[in-house]
């Protein structure tokens, strides 16, 4: 009947825009499991574990940067990713151009460092610290 097609309309028009409400979910970063392994590595050689700490700030040839480099302990308003007692911090102010990134551990024959996949990013320079959105 009638009502029963545009009830089935309406149904199916409420899960599809259910489906695109969820894949526009805005997401903290992920932290890749190579990147806790090497942070893992890291400690492995101090007494005092630390964290990595991931930034964002303005300048670089693109626009913005990332600063990341290791830190004893979070800021009150820090993000806190954990995993086998290894731990990422990213600050508030950094947190909205991090969204849905990763942060990954690479090693290739010019050089092993930590990375950020961010799909936010328009566009980045060859250096990989440095982007625009």
């Amino acid at each position: 009947t009638a009502t029963t097609e545009i009830y089935t309309l309406s149904l199916h028009d409420a899960f599809r825009s259910r489906r695109d409400a969820m894949m526009d979910l805005t997401l903290p970063p992920k932290v890749s499991d190579r990147a806790f392994a090497r942070l893992a590595e890291i400690n492995e050689a101090t007494d005092a574990p630390q964290a990595l700490r991931v930034a964002v700030e303005g300048g670089g040839c693109s626009g913005f940067q990332y600063e990341i480099k290791l830190e004893d302990k979070p800021a009150d308003d820090d993000l806190v990713l954990e995993k086998d007692g290894q731990r990422v911090f990213v600050d508030s102010v950094s947190l909205p151009f991090l969204t849905n990134a990763v942060i990954d551990y690479t090693q290739e024959l010019i050089g092993a460092r930590f990375v950020i996949e961010n799909p936010n990013a328009t566009s980045s320079c060859g250096c990989g610290t440095s982007f625009s959105m």
